[in-house]
């Protein structure tokens, strides 16, 4: 490991597992964490180079009325066409790939947590721009759960649950690539202490 470079925990996980509720949790404990999210929201922001490729790739009815990107519209046009997917994918990981080396280059913490729910999916991607992860987290339940979750949290019904869920990567796949997963299978208290359990080693204090 290199001299005075963070050390990168990457941490994932799919739709409705919990990974957001986990990184409120390691904020609350005093641990940085770049939200991957917040980036990719960022770089769609008018007059952003991102922003402009969008734009002309999938047309002037990706926007709203103040020229921003109409997210809801462009998840949508996503969503079940794999293709048109993986353009915006190209188009967009590039540069949220080279903003989180920026924020690990710059930091002078010893621990850096890296929320990011394409982590695996992207991983060569990213180690190949440089960005060493450490170790991989997985915030882990069962595709019915996921199934459940997402129907409560979003006022869906089973099958579009489903189809969300079917659209990314398996849980169980995530967990083969896995370093360690953080059992969010029960109630709050739980989860938080198997976070815990995984912070109470040396390496992580």
């Amino acid at each position: 490991m290199t001299q005075n470079r963070p050390r990168v925990i990457g941490l994932t996980g799919g739709i409705a597992t919990g990974k957001s509720t986990v990184t409120q949790i390691l904020r609350k404990k005093g641990y940085k964490v770049i939200d991957a999210d917040v980036i990719a929201r960022g770089i769609l922001n008018i007059d952003q180079d991102a922003y402009k490729e969008v734009v002309k790739f999938f047309g002037a009815k990706v926007l709203n009325a103040d020229k921003t990107i109409n997210r809801a519209y462009l998840g949508d046009r996503i969503f079940g066409d794999e293709k048109l997917r993986k353009k915006l994918n190209a188009i967009t990981h590039p540069y949220i790939i080279q903003q989180i080396k920026q924020q690990i280059d710059a930091s002078k913490h010893k621990i850096l947590f890296l929320d990011m729910p394409l982590l695996i999916e992207i991983y060569d991607d990213i180690v190949g721009e440089g960005i060493c992860i450490d170790e991989v987290w997985l915030v882990y339940c069962d595709r019915e759960a996921q199934i459940k979750r997402l129907m409560k949290r979003d006022g869906i019904s089973y099958e579009k649950a489903t189809l969300k869920v079917n659209a990314q990567m398996d849980i169980e796949e995530k967990r083969k690539f896995s370093d360690r997963v953080i059992e969010n299978t029960k109630d709050k208290a739980y989860l938080i202490e198997n976070i815990d359990i995984a912070l109470n080693q040396k390496f992580y204090q």
